[in-house]
């Protein structure tokens, strides 16, 4: 058993192995992981919204605790982005390709950035308007954001709705391993009393909906942004 005080370290890192195996294996893709788990990595400065409405994580220095911020959100959010980018289409075998001149001027793409930016318009007026826990405002933006991008990029809705699939069940892998390493952490971190008591297994749902959610947008948000397809 792992102590507590360095679960959430050696958690967040596991996110990198598969990112680093990827990474070496599939030149290919290094570009969109890079990217996009470079852009992904700021989100962990999120972390105060979290901390304690959402959990309380233990974590190196006792950051969490004292600060709301810590080094491990950082960790995490750069290994999900990467890999949550190019999931489907690893398991698809597909590659990407520039999107025509002429289709860039689609009407469909008049709101190009408008649907890219979605959940971080939607997410602070959720949580302005909305007495919520900080992760259903979260969950919900980037469901928008996802519709949004599938309004704007129909060719991507198979990869945004397969993206979100199987960002989940990878996500469930680290979920079990968490359980299997840290018996009842979950219990003892989570503020499951704030949430909405409905699990699957041992996981709360609020964390499959995040994982959804997550996999859906992350899964378009490169093709969109870089003009490929």
């Amino acid at each position: 058993m792992i102590a507590d005080q360095y679960v959430w370290l050696v958690w967040s890192s596991a996110f990198l192995l598969p990112w680093g195996l990827v990474y070496t294996l599939f030149p290919q893709h290094r570009h969109a992981m890079l990217w996009s788990s470079l852009f992904t990595m700021p989100f962990g400065l999120t972390e105060p919204l979290f901390v304690p409405e959402y959990w309380t994580p233990p974590s190196l220095f006792d950051l969490a605790i004292n600060t709301g911020f810590d080094i491990e959100s950082l960790i995490f959010c750069f290994g999900i982005g990467g890999i949550g980018a190019v999931l489907y289409n690893l398991v698809t075998r597909r590659s990407v390709s520039p999107v025509d001149t002429e289709e860039r001027f689609s009407p469909l793409h008049r709101h190009h950035y408008l649907a890219l930016s979605a959940p971080f318009i939607a997410f602070p007026v959720l949580y302005l308007l909305f007495n919520w826990n900080p992760i259903y405002p979260g969950i919900a933006a980037m469901l928008i954001g996802a519709v949004a991008n599938i309004l704007c990029r129909p060719d991507l809705k198979t990869k945004i709705w397969s993206g979100g699939l199987l960002f989940t069940v990878y996500y469930m892998v680290f979920l079990g391993g968490l359980e299997l390493s840290a018996e009842g952490y979950i219990e003892r971190v989570w503020n499951l009393e704030a949430l909405s008591g409905i699990y699957a297994g041992f996981m709360p749902v609020e964390e499959l909906l995040f994982a959804f959610g997550f996999g859906m947008y992350w899964a378009g948000v490169y093709e969109h942004f870089t003009w490929r397809k």
